[in-house]
């Protein structure tokens, strides 16, 4: 997690530090399982008397399997450090474009992906919305970075109040969850764009009437965009 006053380049380059340490530790442990290997198909080859005394087979092969399993163990670290690099990079790029500060960006990014929203999708609802604004408020009452109204809220967290809806943590996690939703409903990121900015009737009203529910607001959103909306 991004510590105060930590900017997000120096989380990349602390990430980055963490893949190349990861990559070394790999490349060592290969080779002394390699050598280790080795060693034991060179003995197995010579007269048992002369090369092979007595629990030397299952000293040597014991070796092995620990150094292969210290292989295994760096090889997981290895990818989790790329995965934990390129979350670094993506979160640098979109704080950067937005301007906003890395704590913030950082629980916009990790939201959107518990939600299994696209985080690029969710920066632009998030600055269109907010503009990350955390105690913003509309005109009609909608609340915080993702512009939630309160019985909205509620049909994803029953009991959840007004003050509860300024917290960053709880409006993202709401926000994203209740827009992900609407994509799987609509099978259509512009249409639940605008569910989410007009409301439900609003969008149908105008379809059931022939009509086209744009009032721009997807447009702005989805400008230069082309993502899915949603990870699966």
């Amino acid at each position: 997690m991004l510590r105060a006053g930590m900017r997000v380049s120096d989380y990349v380059r602390r990430g980055d530090r963490e893949r190349r340490r990861a990559r070394w530790r790999y490349i060592a442990l290969s080779a002394g399982f390699l050598a280790a290997v080795a060693l034991l198909v060179t003995a197995r080859e010579a007269p048992e008397a002369e090369a092979r005394p007595s629990g030397f087979s299952l000293g040597g092969w014991s070796e092995a399997r620990r150094l292969g399993n210290e292989l295994e163990n760096a090889r997981g670290e290895l990818a989790i450090a790329g995965v934990q690099l390129a979350r670094y990079e993506q979160m640098f790029r979109l704080a950067a474009r937005y301007e906003v500060p890395a704590r913030l960006a950082e629980k916009i990014h990790d939201a959107a992906v518990r939600e299994r929203i696209e985080p690029e999708l969710a920066f632009r609802v998030v600055k269109i919305e907010s503009d990350f604004k955390e105690n913003a408020v509309s005109p009609v009452g909608a609340i915080g970075l993702t512009q939630l109204m309160l019985n909205t809220a509620r049909d994803y967290e029953r009991n959840v109040t007004r003050e509860q809806l300024f917290e960053p943590e709880r409006n993202l996690r709401i926000g994203f969850r209740y827009l992900r939703g609407l994509v799987e409903e609509y099978k259509d990121v512009r249409i639940a764009l605008l569910v989410y900015n007009r409301g439900p009737a609003a969008v149908q009203n105008a379809r059931a009437a022939g009509l086209d529910p744009s009032n721009g607001y997807e447009h702005v959103v989805m400008r230069g965009y082309r993502g899915r909306g949603v990870i699966d």
